[in-house]
């Protein structure tokens, strides 16, 4: 996926698959040994950003150029993706810049293109005849240049002396600064600025604390939702990639007083296992069609009034190790983060008001950004449960620039413990809202370092991962709305507020029969004595993928219990009890139960008897899946057939037996259509059933019959698969 596909959604998956771990804590020592450097005092990025860009549009001559195409006046157009100026192919070629009048020289910054000069200098001069030179470099290695100088003149001019390439030299852009008020205009220019552990963010020289939400809506839907952001107290939404799609949003937050980090995604982001596997030591297309496209938007935005800052990237230091390994990981991380610095410094090149930050998901990622991306202003961290342990690592790193956390909430599954079944326990209500203040409190807590934070989620999605993170879940206020409404503007009061769910259980939680009914029991009270309906919903997440939830078929029991119906799929499902007040307010609480295959009546005679098939998956997942796996008794294994019809699977009874009823347990790889056949030789076979409406998960055929054999004649699959049986049960 590139960085204009729809970044919400990118992350919702992303940031619910890792953050901040124990194993990483251990890898942050590591790394501290060898990468932290002395320290540096950070301020204001670029320290003389509210000066005037005097050269844009003026008149500009050089010694030479490669073609008509590539003219001076290119490189003062404005334009840092389309058009350059390109020299003759040799050393001690000059462009200048006629400014109109003379004027205070404070920056210069050289947007290079490919064809870079290695050493050159700075000169000024009055009449256009006679230079002086202000500043020279002789190691430059392309990139964006951004050089302090002093001077006053009309006319400035970069004089190559040796060329970087083969070929001449080539600007994006020749920007001249100078002149120009020290102080931003109201409500414009953001500054990070301070000293060490004494920093504050500022916008339009007032300070401001990052009180923020991360964005979930539709960027189109902005105008209907940014209200209800903004009367929680939120000042900053946060999103993942930033496009033409962008400005709704932009547009409905300046209209609300809310400024919004605009990201840009690279990969692979949202942590291991998410997005795709770029090489950054070598692949330098991906990185120049990236570095094109962030300037892009970056110039579309720069002066937009809720612009508040840049975010380059999201986990992908941490993600790469899904990508390499060893020296090899190392590389990457090292080139992944010295990328991110070119992105900082084209970015201050085209918006010298606005911060430049990037986010990770561990904190061992802090050490690379400290050696290979200086340029960037700030860092910005995604923690959760281990929010508070963010300010220890910053504190023994050494670091020396202040950070914002740019996700945080409750303990995510992958930090909480697992239940009886094996899977995460989902914090209560209760405790999502106490996480959000445990956050809030942590930020606010390291004074002068950490700027504030972006929570995770203002999000509507009415999923697994919705109920776990979003605020609003189906546009229905949880706890944790209030808490971080509470913790943003420090009341609640007059606010009706959700029902609360407390003791709920499941029983038989471990073995609920697939299709058979189990129970489950919330005590709901409601704060301030709402009728409150309850719905239940069911999510098979973590028995097939299905992050969807879905209604349950239950009836009341009264006093708070219902009989639900199990699900025919075999697994883990997610139970959840939702009580609602009629005001748009909700509390939602969820517990796990395992269905397994109903009991079937009398013996099953085909347990451990010889089966054999027309086929077997031999190394596919997780075969071998011989035929034998369909009658060892444990819906843990499978068999499996080759990928085409028509296949069967029989079993030998060792001698004629009666039977009454056949299971047959599917795995999702199931059967259309099939026959149930017997036979007392194995040679001559009758029918006994038949269908061709099968749907899978669990068949229980009620017919009686006397055979030595048993043969599932299957004759069309219900997937592109072939066929599998957890297990093929014969009851006498």
């Amino acid at each position: 996926m590139t960085a204009t596909n729809s970044p919400t959604t990118r992350r919702r998956a992303g940031a619910r698959t890792r953050t901040r771990t124990t194993a990483s804590l251990v890898s942050v020592g590591a790394l501290l040994t060898t990468a932290l450097s002395a320290a540096t005092m950070l301020t204001a990025a670029p320290a003389t950003a509210a000066e005037t860009l005097l050269s844009q549009g003026k008149s500009a001559t050089a010694s030479s150029t490669e073609g008509a195409a590539w003219g001076a006046s290119a490189a003062v157009d404005g334009d840092l993706t389309r058009t350059r100026w390109a020299s003759q192919w040799s050393d001690a070629q000059w462009i200048q810049v006629d400014l109109g009048s003379s004027a205070n020289i404070s920056r210069v910054v050289l947007n290079w293109e490919g064809a870079y000069g290695k050493a050159y200098d700075i000169q000024l001069s009055d009449n256009g005849s006679d230079w002086r030179t202000v500043r020279s470099v002789t190691a430059g290695d392309g990139g964006t240049d951004e050089l302090a100088v002093t001077g006053t003149g009309r006319y400035v001019r970069l004089q190559g002396v040796t060329r970087g390439t083969g070929y001449g030299y080539s600007l994006w852009e020749f920007q001249v600064y100078g002149g120009g008020s020290t102080q931003p205009e109201p409500g414009g220019a953001v500054r990070v600025s301070g000293t060490q552990g004494n920093w504050q963010l500022t916008v339009g020289g007032q300070p401001y604390t990052v009180k923020g939400v991360t964005w979930g809506p539709a960027m189109a839907d902005a105008p209907r939702y940014m209200p209800d952001v903004k009367s929680m107290g939120v000042n900053t939404v946060r999103t993942w990639g930033t496009d033409a799609g962008t400005k709704p949003l932009l547009d409905a937050a300046a209209a609300n007083g809310v400024k919004v980090i605009n990201g840009f995604w690279l990969q692979p982001g949202g942590g291991p296992g998410s997005g795709g596997c770029v090489n950054y030591v070598t692949d330098s297309t991906y990185k120049s069609t990236m570095l094109t496209e962030f300037a892009k938007w970056v110039d579309t935005y720069k002066s937009h009034p809720a612009t508040l800052m840049w975010n380059v990237g999201n986990e992908s230091v941490l993600g790469l190790q899904n990508c390499y390994s060893g020296t090899e990981l190392e590389a990457q991380r090292n080139a992944y983060t010295t990328f991110v610095n070119d992105v900082a410094k084209r970015i201050h090149a085209i918006d010298p008001d606005h911060p430049v930050t990037s986010t990770d998901a561990w904190t061992g990622a802090w050490p690379y950004y400290k050696r290979n991306a200086p340029d960037l202003d700030l860092y910005s961290m995604n923690a959760y449960g281990d929010i508070c342990g963010v300010r220890e690592d910053w504190v023994e790193g050494g670091y020396t620039k202040p950070y914002i956390i740019t996700e945080t909430g409750p303990a995510g599954e992958w930090e909480t413990p697992k239940d009886a079944n094996g899977v995460p326990d989902e914090p209560t209500d209760v405790q999502k809202a106490d996480g959000y203040t445990k956050a809030w409190n942590c930020v606010t807590g390291h004074q002068g370092v950490a700027l504030g934070a972006t929570v995770f989620h203002y999000g509507t999605e009415h999923d697994f991962g919705g109920v776990w993170f979003n605020l609003l879940p189906d546009g229905l206020k949880r706890l944790s709305y209030y808490a971080l409404k509470k913790a943003y503007t420090g009341s609640v009061a007059g606010d009706n507020t959700p029902p609360v769910i407390s003791g709920m259980t499941v029983t038989p939680a471990g073995s609920a029969p697939a299709g058979g009914e189990f129970t489950v029991r919330a005590d709901v009270r409601d704060p301030d004595g709402d009728p409150v309906t309850t719905k239940i919903y069911l999510s098979g997440n973590y028995a097939n993928g299905d992050k969807r939830l879905i209604d349950a078929q239950y009836r009341s029991l009264g006093n708070g219990t219902f009989a639900v119906t199990a699900p025919e799929k075999l697994g883990v499902w997610k139970v959840y009890v939702q009580a609602e007040d009629g005001r748009g307010n909700a509390g939602i609480e969820t517990k796990s139960v395992k269905v397994v295959a109903p009991p079937v009546a009398g013996t099953n005679i085909a347990l451990n008897r010889p089966t054999t098939a027309s086929s077997a998956q031999a190394s596919y997942g997780d075969c071998p899946c011989p035929a034998t796996n369909a009658t060892d008794g444990t819906t843990t294994t499978r068999w499996a057939s080759d990928w085409s019809d028509p296949q069967w699977i029989r079993v030998d009874l060792g001698s004629v037996r009666s039977f009454n009823r056949l299971q047959l347990v599917w795995d999702p790889a199931y059967a259309r259509s099939y026959e149930v056949q017997v036979s007392d030789d194995g040679g001559t076979w009758r029918t006994i059933h038949a269908t061709t409406t099968g749907n899978g998960d669990i068949d229980t055929i009620e017919t009686a019959a006397t055979a030595r054999y048993v043969r599932l004649q299957l004759t069309a699959r219900g997937t592109g698969w072939g066929y599998s049986l957890h297990e093929f049960g014969i009851y006498s």
